[in-house]
């Protein structure tokens, strides 16, 4: 099986944008929340408890857009680990076979946990799927933050999705997209603190010292 041994895999940039997302899914998912149905949390009301919402969300909202551009600029000029292509391993006929591997463990077909250094190729899959939602959410969010200056720069970037899908689908959109992304984020949770057992390659703690404990033949 090999040694462990101690190996830099993530990144400065990549353990912040992660982070940055978390606390920004989270304050945009209980804000979000709150916009589209104020009653249901039972806030004590004030003159301006729905503009300070409202504030924190567009904040949360820039942040994010700015964290998620920062880390696909980052998967072109980062380590291996950060790279595009890890996103992508079905263009590979090895990260095929990493991925029917990994799929063989996760339906118990396998005994044989799928050691890597960086992402398993279904989780490099799946976060490729996450970033696509990532740019669903920032898109339509960002068309209906649009609608407040109709001759704006940003209803002018983005007014042209106002033409192909109505007001209430854009919003539809941005909710579910909000629900997609707390299920991930449930799984993820789950499915990372699987594999930091089974692997004992600290996946969890990883994320926030960088090191990875990798098996020598690796």
């Amino acid at each position: 099986m090999g040694n462990l041994s101690e190996k830099y895999v993530w990144e400065v940039p990549v353990r912040a944008s992660h982070w940055v997302n978390v606390v920004c899914i989270l304050t945009l998912s209980l804000t979000g929340f709150y916009i589209g149905s104020p009653e249901t949390l039972a806030l004590t009301p004030s003159r301006y408890v729905m503009g300070w919402i409202r504030f924190v969300h567009f904040v949360a909202a820039y942040t994010f857009a700015i964290s998620v551009a920062s880390r696909i600029y980052w998967a072109f000029r980062g380590n291996r680990y950060a790279r595009w292509q890890e996103f992508f391993p079905i263009l590979t006929r090895d990260g095929r076979r990493h991925m029917f591997d990994t799929f063989r463990y996760y339906t118990f077909l396998s005994r044989q946990v799928p050691h890597v250094t960086g992402h398993n190729a279904l989780a490099g899959t799946a976060y490729s799927v996450v970033f696509l939602l990532y740019l669903v959410m920032i898109l339509t969010g960002f068309t209906l933050y649009s609608e407040h200056a109709p001759q704006g720069t940003l209803h002018a970037l983005l007014g042209w999705m106002f033409a192909l899908f109505s007001n209430q689908g854009i919003r539809q959109t941005h909710h579910l997209t909000m629900w997609l992304l707390i299920a991930f984020a449930i799984h993820h949770v789950y499915s990372a603190w699987l594999m930091d057992v089974k692997e004992k390659g600290g996946v969890m703690s990883g994320m926030f010292g960088g090191y990875k404990s990798v098996r020598d033949r690796n």
